[in-house]
């Protein structure tokens, strides 16, 4: 059962969440300084010519911006060949046609990304019901330049960076959102990259169940997500679960 609170008069209920919102006012504050900060970091030029499988053909990086000057990309996990469909992927993705009704008019494009081909990925897509745009980069080294793909050489050796921090991994593909801006010239520049669990702010989900009692209530074997998130037509199905990796 879970823990119930105080329950106090309604004058000091009133005091003492007054009291807290001054520290969620500290949090804003923070997050905005922080988004600030980021605005500021320095570019990296792209000169590398990636070119990726979409629904309408071929299309370069510079067509993914579709005539607009931003681009966020979603890498998702999900590599050539294997039946595993990611949990954590597919619980972020849930959220992205929502916002893009609106971004695509703040001269942002999103665009997910995945390694696996286009003939792979459309089923599953149609399967789950978005309408996002979704690539796939199987015949280049995108998701390799952007670190969140990996050979099977670099995991043998070690040798792999993820987050701007060297460790072993064992999964091939892991997720993170990487961000470009398209000046007018037609150059394109890498502007942030978010890997981890900075994907954590793309969850709306997760932001409502902060606001209740129980919070995230991520009580299971694996402490996180994998404890009762499924793909949003499984809930039935209570069996599933795992690490969601595909090695």
């Amino acid at each position: 059962m879970h823990h119930r609170n105080a329950v106090i008069s309604s004058e000091d209920w009133f005091e003492a969440h007054k009291a807290h919102l001054e520290r969620e006012k500290e949090l804003t504050r923070l997050r905005d300084r922080i988004a600030a900060e980021r605005r500021q970091l320095p570019w990296l030029k792209i000169r590398k010519d990636y070119v990726f499988e979409s629904e309408e053909g071929p299309k370069r990086l510079a067509g993914l911006f579709a005539g607009r000057s931003q681009l966020i990309v979603y890498h998702f996990m999900m590599t050539p060949g294997c039946d595993h469909r990611c949990t954590g992927c597919s619980f972020l993705a849930d959220h992205i046609d929502g916002a893009n009704q609106h971004l695509r008019h703040h001269d942002v494009s999103l665009v997910a990304v995945a390694r696996a081909p286009l003939d792979e990925i459309l089923p599953y897509k149609h399967r789950m019901g978005w309408k996002f745009d979704w690539v796939s980069s199987y015949a280049s080294d995108f998701n390799f330049d952007m670190q969140v793909s990996f050979t099977d050489k670099q995991i043998a050796a070690g040798d792999t960076t993820y987050n701007f921090e060297k460790r072993p991994l064992r999964s091939k593909d892991l997720p993170g959102s990487s961000v470009f801006c398209r000046d007018e010239s037609g150059d394109i520049f890498l502007t942030f990259m978010s890997r981890a669990r900075g994907g954590d702010p793309l969850i709306g989900a997760y932001h409502y169940l902060d606001m209740t009692p129980k919070g995230r209530n991520e009580t299971g074997p694996y402490h996180g997500l994998m404890d009762w998130v499924r793909l949003h037509d499984e809930y039935q199905d209570r069996a599933k679960g795992g690490p969601d990796c595909c090695d």
